[in-house]
């Protein structure tokens, strides 16, 4: 009789954490409130959070999502993004007599009141962070006589400032934590003055899930990172895991798009998503992997995360205000 040859187990690494951050659920919870709270339609300016199948969701319980302010018919609803929008838009909306529900990102509303104050004492900032991407226009919005956007440590050689001595960098809060470092340290070089932040602007959640990318690169054969094309924190992902040795690592929006030639050979899948990212999405992809013989799923974890957002102010006083009323009755 021949030697009979043991097929390797074939295993799923689950990253812990993944998937929707505080801010991302404070914002698609807002969209829901304030659908449940005042009827459809409610206008949302950009998606959202950078999700498909969210965005989708969302638009088929009523939520319609618009580009410019412009495009809200007067005196409707509108909300503003989570990745934050610049006062030029919020002057847009009171001139369109539209009611407001801001449900920026409270991390990003920080580096927008970092922008402010910096400002205000005469910096020049440098803000780390990709050219087009909502929360960059936001916050360059703040203070665009005093922002120089540097996009990646290749831009730093372009960068003027008025005083070397009165120089700030601040960030993008979904950029990856190295390919910051790497700019910021290039930045130094040629500022050696240059101020930091008073914290790190990268976002925790970003942090912890880049964190989390990286140790499942150490046993992955193959990393699934499960989000849009357009989620600067998703495609970050990808990169983190390729910089980790990871010898392959895609994005996918849903199972479906997964190519079962990625499969070849690859006995230990690593699986996670971005912060925009609704677990519904990754059960649909462990679904998938196990029928293809991958259903022993061990989870990875890095870090725990507790924090919470309250929801916007705007919804918080109507809630309240329709609380009383009922208990009134």
């Amino acid at each position: 009789m021949g030697r009979m040859t043991a097929t390797p187990a074939r295993r799923v690494l689950l990253a812990a954490p993944r998937g929707y951050c505080a801010g991302v659920d404070r914002a698609v919870i807002a969209v829901e409130k304030a659908l449940e709270q005042y009827g459809a339609p409610v206008y949302v300016r950009h998606e959202i959070v950078h999700n498909k199948y969210v965005v989708q969701t969302l638009e088929k319980k009523g939520a319609i999502f618009v580009e410019q302010t412009a495009e809200v018919p007067e005196g409707s609803i509108v909300m503003f993004s989570a990745h934050g929008v610049a006062p030029t838009v919020h002057a847009e909306a009171a001139e369109r007599k539209l009611a407001t529900i801001d449900a920026t990102c409270p991390l990003v509303t920080k580096v927008h009141k970092e922008a402010v104050r910096y400002a205000k004492e005469d910096y020049d900032i440098l803000l780390i962070g990709h050219e087009g991407h909502e929360e960059v226009i936001g916050t360059s919005g703040e203070a665009p006589d005093h922002i120089t956007l540097v996009d990646g440590p290749e831009d730093v050689a372009n960068v003027k400032v008025r005083d070397e001595s009165k120089v700030v960098w601040l960030s993008q809060t979904t950029l990856s934590v190295d390919e910051t470092m790497e700019t910021v340290g290039a930045l130094k070089q040629k500022f050696p003055n240059l101020l930091s932040p008073p914290s790190d602007d990268i976002c925790y959640a970003t942090q912890n899930r880049q964190v989390a990318v990286k140790k499942l690169s150490e046993d992955a054969e193959l990393v699934i990172v499960v989000g849009s094309k357009n989620s600067s924190n998703s495609i970050r992902m990808v990169e983190v895991a390729l910089d980790a040795g990871a010898p392959a690592a895609y994005l996918v929006d849903f199972a479906a798009e997964i190519d079962e030639a990625w499969l070849e050979g690859v006995t230990t899948v690593g699986l996670t998503s971005g912060a925009s990212v609704p677990d519904v999405l990754v059960d649909g992809v462990l679904e998938w992997l196990a029928e293809r013989g991958y259903a022993d799923v061990e989870t990875v974890k890095t870090a725990d995360e507790s924090i919470t957002f309250s929801l916007p102010k705007e919804l918080r006083r109507d809630l309240r205000a329709e609380a009383a009323e009922l208990s009134g009755r």
